[in-house]
This record gives C-alpha cells, structure tokens and sequence, in this order.
C-alpha cells in the first residue's frame, strides 16, 4: 500500500536520501548544544525545547547505527555542566531516550508526520521526567506544570527538524534528466 506524499513531497519510506556521514551528525549535535546554550529569558525559556535531546532522537529514529548511547550520554554530561544541574541527570535522561528512540525507530519511522508527532511526544515527556524525578530525589521543588511545555514545543518542532536535518541528504535533481 502506497502513501499519499505530504506537501508535494514523498514520505520517508518512499524517498532516497544520500548515505549520513559521522560528521555531519556531529556538527548538528554540536549546533544544537549551542542552540541550547543560547542566553534566553522570560516566555522564551518556557517554551524554549531541549534542541540536544530533539536532535538525539532523531537521529536515534532515523540512523540508530550510528548514533547510540555514548554520545547521549556524553552530551547528557555536558549539558549538566553547562547548566550547573546535578551531574547525571540529563546523562541519564538522554541515554533513556535514546533507547526508546532505538527501540521505536522502524515504528516511527513508518509512520507520517502527524503520526510521528504523537510518538515524539510522550518520549519527551518521559525524558523530562527523568530530570524532574533525579532533580527531586535531590531535593528540588517541582517546577510547576509549565516545565512541561518545552515537549509540546519539542514535539511540535519534529517536523521543522525533519525538513533541516534531511535537507542535505536528498538528492539533487539533475537538470539535464528533467
């Protein structure tokens, strides 16, 4: 059975994208680390996703033999440094996110966007609440239910991630076979 292409374009399943270099992943993680590293204030923080854990699990969906948990883990450690949380916590989140983006990968990558979303989502979510729950166990206050947000908006941003992070990997088109 054949998919209905999205926006003119042709789903995953259907489309061929040029083989993923190591490099280029790195230099997207390293982009998003100082995305979130990026000084922002007020609304902005509350609605501001976690572009290192974005950008981990979509490479986790989409290239899970090359993209594990070593790097989940060490940009876990340093995103803990750089925010002065405690040590681990989003170490630990980030490697639990990546094995449910590994563990989920063919299932997600099936499906449409829409469908993508709703996958995204709930994995964010248990993402977040292993830093609430590290960041309790330590003795911190809850945060409030805003701190939930940063998934919503995540998971609303998985489609604009899609379209950056494969815009490099199709194709070009020939001008002399169209």
């Amino acid at each position: 059975m054949m998919r209905a292409p999205i926006f003119g374009r042709l789903t995953g399943s259907e489309e061929i994208l040029l083989p993923v270099r190591p490099l280029y992943i790195a230099i997207t993680l390293f982009v998003a680390m100082m995305i979130n590293l990026l000084p922002v204030t007020g609304w902005v923080l509350a609605l501001r996703p976690d572009f290192v854990a974005l950008v981990l699990l979509y490479w986790g969906i989409y290239q899970p033999r090359k993209v594990g948990f070593l790097p989940a883990f060490l940009l876990g450690l340093a995103m803990d440094v750089a925010d002065g949380s405690l040590l681990g916590q989003h170490a630990l989140a980030y490697s639990v996110m990546m094995y449910a983006a590994i563990f989920l990968h063919r299932r997600v990558s099936m499906f449409d966007m829409r469908h993508q979303i709703l996958h995204v989502l709930p994995i964010l979510l248990m993402m977040q609440l292993i830093v609430l729950g590290v960041r309790h166990a330590a003795g911190g206050e809850f945060p409030g239910w805003g701190y939930f947000l940063t998934s919503i908006t995540g998971a609303l941003l998985w489609p604009a991630t899609d379209l950056l992070l494969k815009m490099p990997l199709r194709q070009r088109i020939d001008p002399d076979e169209a």
